[in-house]
């Protein structure tokens, strides 16, 4: 039986808010969890993902490290505090279990069905008086050509920032997307999310 794009959406959503609640422990044996599947079930997604944010990763864990007050890692005048570089390594942790499941989650849905998921979450926007059609359409054309630019192999920084402001070719005007039912395991996978997020809650 599959399971409803939106449903997925919604798991990983409540699994990445999780995260900022459990206690290191289990965060840790959680992320060697979500690392595991993440290798198991999408490694090329997952290092692409990696490879993609590696400055950041890299960036936030010296941000913590020298900006956390605590005990200097050695004696000198710009060194590192432990309590910020174990802070840091909380943080990316968080962020690893996060690209993970992001990783598995793009791997089990193309990108129709992602957009068929985000259509559905984006149902009470329409209480609101937006429309999430175009939300939709606009959110697929971010993401073609986000897709463009960052696939294509480029030399250096200046020949992928000049393909930004090449054409890509035309993008058809109409969308459409699957119907998807939600069934009795989505609800019960639901369910299971939001009793995960409220036990790491309380």
């Amino acid at each position: 039986m599959k399971l409803h794009p939106a449903t997925q959406i919604s798991v990983w959503c409540a699994l990445v808010a999780a995260m900022q609640f459990l206690t290191p422990a289990i965060l840790f044996v959680t992320g060697a969890l979500a690392l595991s599947l993440a290798f198991a079930l999408s490694r090329h997604k997952f290092l692409q993902l990696v490879r993609r944010t590696r400055w950041i990763l890299f960036s936030l864990w010296l941000i913590y490290a020298y900006s956390t007050p605590g005990q200097s890692l050695w004696d000198a005048p710009f060194s590192p505090s432990i309590e910020g570089l174990l802070d840091g390594g909380l943080q990316l942790t968080r962020l690893l279990v996060a690209l993970a499941g992001l990783a598995i989650l793009l791997e089990r849905l193309p990108r129709q069905q992602l957009m068929a998921g985000l259509y559905s979450l984006f149902a009470p926007l329409e209480w609101l008086g937006m429309s999430r059609e175009r939300l939709a359409v606009r959110l697929a054309l971010t993401l073609h050509y986000a897709e463009v630019a960052m696939l294509r192999e480029r030399r250096n920084w200046q020949d992928w920032l000049h393909s930004l402001f090449e054409p890509h070719g035309e993008v058809s005007k109409s969308m459409e997307l699957p119907v998807y039912r939600f069934t009795r395991l989505d609800a019960l996978l639901l369910a299971a999310a939001l009793l995960l997020l409220w036990l790491a809650v309380r």
